[in-house]
């Protein structure tokens, strides 16, 4: 009895004194700000000194998180029946319309050691700060990953673990805390059980998984947050957009805007990389396109294609017939399933495949010769999307992508489908128990 009264005191005290603990968490945050103004001036005297050796400094590789929630902590509580929602129909999913009726939330508070026991909940709108950084800063980053259910009913991922990578080299540019990847795939895991009813019985329609990771820390200023929420929601869907009769997109090559820049974070998954593409993306729609395709620089080079990496398939200086993607040069983001359509087309006899720089006028110097058979866009929402044609300038050029008898782009999404819906074993395929 002792315990619990000096616990109700604990809350009470707590919440008549909420102004005070809030007054002494601003002033701790203006410290912080002011410490590390200072520390960006002292830099100042030596930024030209800096500048001269930038070229040599190498990236920095991959830092594993110094703590992490844990799976064997997490807590469930079930959805009321009043709370479950109705299931629509494979027909009427569209892409991102529908959610599941639980998500998975992970709280960071660093004052309480940082990360907290994760909790599968009933689904349900979040409370946020209005200072929390990430509305004003764009502190945020987000994740898109699939379950998909298998010819013989059981439910896949593919290749989760190099979505928590990428997840947490994002957080690491972000400022936000970092985490072990494997305990997020179990934590996902338990929560797709749960709602195990809502993957399609389908190989048309998916089950799309969002981990998101948000700065929430209620202070302005523009420094890494102490406080920080992992969460992650379900949603049906279906295709990611509506293509042209023949199965194909029609792309707009805007020379005039660019997603991403050298040092910049086109190739982290972070929320700023998308808004501002909408204003183009409506524009090339305008003109009857469905996507951009992202140039860079004075040579237009190929970067991405609306959220999408970018593949080209022709018959080279050898005579060969060639897969070729642009680099990971820092403009683009390091897609899962690019990763993948490289590794399996790599083991072809009868394929050659390259990263390799590709501008717009190697594009039309192929296309004008013969010598480009293919274009396509890979990731996972759309998982394959071939090319017909390209807007650049005043040019209309038309790719000959739905005219090849056998199309590298079909041969790779097949394989993709066979591995993800189980018609074939694989170690990228992994079965939910």
């Amino acid at each position: 009895m002792p315990v619990r009264r000096s616990k109700v005191l604990l809350v009470k005290w707590i919440f008549e004194n909420q102004h005070k603990l809030q007054t002494v968490r601003w002033c701790s945050s203006s410290l912080r700000y002011k410490e590390l103004e200072e520390s960006a001036q002292a830099l100042e005297h030596v930024a030209p000194h800096a500048a001269a050796a930038a070229p040599d400094v190498k990236p920095r590789p991959y830092r594993a998180p110094e703590t992490s929630f844990k799976h064997d902590d997490l807590q469930v509580t079930l959805a009321a029946p009043y709370q479950l929602q109705r299931k629509p129909d494979a027909p009427d999913l569209g892409f991102g319309k529908y959610f599941t009726d639980h998500m998975l939330k992970i709280q960071y508070h660093k004052q309480l050691g940082g990360w907290q026991k994760p909790e599968i909940t009933p689904f349900e709108p979040l409370s946020i700060h209005p200072a929390a950084k990430a509305l004003h800063y764009a502190i945020q980053l987000f994740e898109g990953l699939k379950a998909y259910r298998g010819v013989d009913d059981k439910i896949r991922l593919f290749r989760p673990d190099l979505n928590m990578r990428r997840m947490n080299l994002a957080a690491e540019r972000s400022g936000l805390p970092m985490f072990d990847g494997d305990e997020l795939i179990k934590c996902i895991k338990r929560l797709i059980q749960i709602d195990q009813e809502w993957v399609p019985h389908s190989e048309t329609s998916t089950l799309y998984i969002r981990p998101t990771l948000i700065g929430t820390e209620a202070t302005f200023g523009i420094m890494a947050p102490e406080s920080a929420l992992l969460f992650v929601i379900l949603s049906p869907v279906s295709a990611y957009y509506k293509a042209s009769d023949d199965g194909a997109v029609s792309i707009y090559a805007d020379p005039s805007v660019v997603r991403a820049f050298p040092g910049g974070v086109g190739n982290r998954k972070v929320g700023s990389n998308y808004g501002p593409t909408i204003d183009a993306t409506a524009r090339a729609a305008q003109m009857g396109h469905h996507q951009v395709l992202w140039l860079f620089g004075p040579n237009h080079e190929l970067t991405e294609v609306g959220a999408m990496n970018i593949f080209m398939v022709y018959i080279n200086e050898h005579g060969e017939k060639q897969l070729s993607t642009p680099p990971l040069n820092g403009l683009i983001l390091p897609g899962v399933t690019r990763q993948s359509i490289l590794e399996l087309a790599s083991e072809w006899d009868d394929l050659t495949v390259k990263e390799e720089v590709i501008t717009m006028d190697r594009v039309i110097e192929l296309n004008n010769s013969g010598r480009l058979l293919e274009m396509f866009g890979s990731g996972t929402a759309v998982v394959i999307s071939p090319i017909s044609r390209m807007g650049f300038i005043d040019q209309e050029i038309y790719i000959p992508t739905m005219k090849q008898t056998r199309p590298v782009f079909q041969r790779i999404k097949d394989t993709l489908l066979a591995i993800q819906y189980g018609h074939i074993e694989h170690p990228y395929s992994h079965v939910i128990s």
